[in-house]
């Protein structure tokens, strides 16, 4: 994979963080970057969901775990 091919998908990923619903559970319709932590930490504890979803979950924690959730704002709007 080429180095422009790794950044077209990490933007792929955050454009689908500020776009795509949550499928299932407590908050089933809620945009990705807009899911608690403590959700995030839970999957994190019980294991994330096989394929792409489960990837970009992954990525959110990660992001709100270094404190990061400013890479979306601009995303976001």
């Amino acid at each position: 994979m080429s180095n422009q091919d790794h950044l077209d998908n990490q933007k792929k990923v955050l454009l689908q963080l500020v776009s795509m619903k949550m499928p299932f559970g407590k908050y089933k319709g809620r945009i990705l970057c807009d899911l608690p932590e403590p959700y995030l930490v839970w999957f994190k504890q019980k294991g994330f969901p096989k394929g792409n979803l489960g990837v970009l979950l992954e990525s959110m924690y990660e992001i709100k775990l270094n404190g990061l959730e400013g890479i979306l704002k601009k995303l976001k709007q």
